[in-house]
């Protein structure tokens, strides 16, 4: 499994990272782990080509999250792109979606394409969802949205990489990072706590409770990023690779 860290920032672009997306490729399927407003962008800065996404999995409903959605769609339609895809995210997604997509771009609903696009929406309480080879599962977690907020674990073959989303720190990280290769974890803050999200000195402190094989940071704020000498993990940067 190919593991590319996209973009790795938070909401507002510090120290210029493209907001969250993470590429996960294996036995010849593409999927994305959050697709952040910057992602069709940082795709094309990185040398990458949105067609061959079979799937994306989003974690909640924030424009750092998912709002790349529209665009990404759209990319689609204007290069004639064939293939289906395959949206998976928590209850609410479908119609957030057609939302933000009328917002963004007038009529864009309703034109036909020549592929398909379909919505999965996760239970979050650990149940299993099929796309393709790809093997997802989802926890709820705490980050306030409009909708429920979920870390993830994504399956393909005999690799699983799993991811925290945005979230406090909560009971359902340690089955979500549980028998992951690698579990991306959100670090928000250096020390100081901000409602719905994780400080580095949290991760710290509760990490023999994310029984991952390797914990790697990212979407970090300026606190962390003007730290990133002094941290005990790994952090992620944008065009980050790693094979699991």
């Amino acid at each position: 499994m190919e593991i590319t860290f996209v973009g790795t920032g938070d909401a507002f672009g510090s120290g210029g990272r493209f907001q969250t997306c993470i590429r996960v490729e294996a036995e010849g399927h593409t999927v994305l782990v959050d697709c952040g407003a910057t992602t069709l962008t940082a795709f094309k800065a990185q040398g990458m080509d949105p067609q061959q996404v079979d799937a994306v999995a989003i974690s909640h409903l924030h424009a750092d999250h998912f709002g790349g959605l529209p665009f990404l769609i759209l990319d689609g339609q204007f290069t004639r792109r064939t293939k289906p895809l395959t949206i998976l995210g928590p209850h609410g997604t479908e119609a957030r979606l057609l939302a933000l997509m009328e917002a963004c771009y007038p009529l864009s609903t309703s034109v036909r394409r020549r592929f398909d696009v379909e919505v999965i929406e996760l239970t979050g309480d650990g149940r299993s969802e099929q796309a393709g080879p790809l093997t997802l599962r989802a926890w709820e977690v705490d980050h306030a949205s409009g909708a429920p907020a979920l870390a993830l674990n994504a399956t393909i073959g005999d690799r699983t990489f799993g991811y925290s989303g945005d979230t406090a720190w909560t009971a359902a990280l340690t089955p979500a990072s549980a028998e992951t290769d690698l579990f991306a974890c959100e670090a928000y803050t250096y020390d100081s706590p901000v409602p719905f999200h994780l400080a580095y000195s949290t991760i710290l402190e509760n990490h023999n409770l994310l029984p991952a094989a390797e914990l790697i940071l990212t979407h970090m704020g300026p606190t962390v990023l003007g730290r990133l000498d002094t941290l005990e993990f790994a952090a992620a940067c944008d065009g980050l690779r790693r094979s699991i």
